[in-house]
């Protein structure tokens, strides 16, 4: 055989297996992976907003793409780690799993997950887009439109001068709220920018740190004999845990004292009189529409802004106000929806 006709033999063998490599590649299918901590009702609500957005992208679970989820769950508080150390470890530890089996994208949910998974999962190539974030910023992004190379998401910002807004026109002689969190990433950061907002409004928001294994009842009775007129359920994955035990107990509180609670978080929980913020299950979409781009038409994810809910969502507890003897402006009502 000819020197050129050896080389050209060898040029087609190659372009041949660059074919089928890439024929391969589109028939099987793409490889979603799942990161979150704690196994809560709004980050099922998340998931499912995400993998119903891909369907309707023609990304069809069990068809042309296969999701693998972990969940870093409850375990993890009943053994007492969930110091931040603790999760760091149990997160690290997952994460080098997830990048191991090498998928074409990962799906964080929360902040904690996306906090301390996407340097390493950035750093092995593999596209990253986050969920069920309150605050980007928090959870490593550069802004609160922008999350940086290699990664984007949805999240559930809200501003607070808004939320404040609306809490004044449901109550406008509230002068005093009271709000009990743990150090979930998401709370601390929501309830910082709840005090900056509050304040400049003539509100003052009293605030305590608690414990997540610890009961709420303590802390809650301490803060009504300083004179609060409200609670508030800040995004704190606290009051999910244990059936919503927290929930429960502070409802019961309020009922005692009948104060209303207000919920920063746009889910029904027990207790909770008027209700405020974004959906997770459409933010969960929104995060599903930027997976959609980056898998099938190869856009790099930090061309992507961050993706927001444009209008808050409000929703009202018509039952729990009777109960409370509570009347809510005609204002709100009308442009509230029934947890029911």
């Amino acid at each position: 055989m000819r020197k050129g006709q050896a080389s050209l033999v060898c040029l087609m063998v190659v372009v041949l297996c660059a074919v089928s490599t890439d024929l391969f590649a589109l028939d099987r299918p793409y490889r979603i992976e799942v990161l979150q901590v704690t196994n809560i009702g709004p980050f099922q609500a998340s998931l499912t907003g995400f993998v119903q957005e891909l369907q309707q992208n023609g990304l069809v679970q069990g068809k042309n793409i296969d999701i693998r989820r972990t969940v870093i769950d409850f375990d993890v508080e009943k053994a007492g780690l969930w110091s931040k150390v603790g999760v760091l470890l149990r997160i690290t530890g997952e994460t080098q799993k997830i990048v191991g089996r090498k998928p074409d994208l990962v799906l964080t949910i929360g902040t904690p997950a996306t906090k301390y998974a996407k340097d390493m999962i950035v750093k092995a190539g593999i596209p990253l887009v986050f969920t069920g974030v309150a605050i980007p910023t928090a959870a490593g992004c550069k802004s609160q439109k922008e999350a940086g190379p290699g990664f984007t998401g949805a999240t559930l910002y809200m501003d607070m001068d808004n939320v404040i807004k609306i809490i004044k026109l449901a109550f406008p002689n509230i002068k005093k709220i009271g709000v009990i969190h743990s150090e979930d990433e998401n709370a601390v950061a929501q309830v910082s920018l709840l005090k900056k907002s509050a304040g400049s409004a003539g509100i003052q928001v009293l605030s305590r740190l608690i414990d997540k294994n610890a009961r709420i009842t303590p802390v809650a009775e301490e803060l009504n004999s300083q004179g609060i007129e409200a609670t508030i359920i800040p995004l704190d994955t606290y009051y999910g845990m244990r059936n919503y035990e927290a929930t429960n107990d502070l409802r019961n509180l309020n009922m005692k004292w009948k104060k209303p609670g207000i919920c920063l978080v746009y889910w029904k929980s027990p207790g909770a009189v008027l209700y405020i913020g974004a959906d997770f299950k459409h933010v969960g979409a929104l995060a599903g529409r930027q997976a959609a781009k980056i898998l099938l038409e190869g856009v790099k994810p930090e061309t992507l802004p961050i993706a927001h809910q444009e209008d808050l969502g409000i929703m009202v507890d018509i039952n729990e106000m009777k109960k409370l003897n509570i009347q809510l402006p005609l204002q709100i009502l009308q442009i509230a929806k029934s947890v029911e």
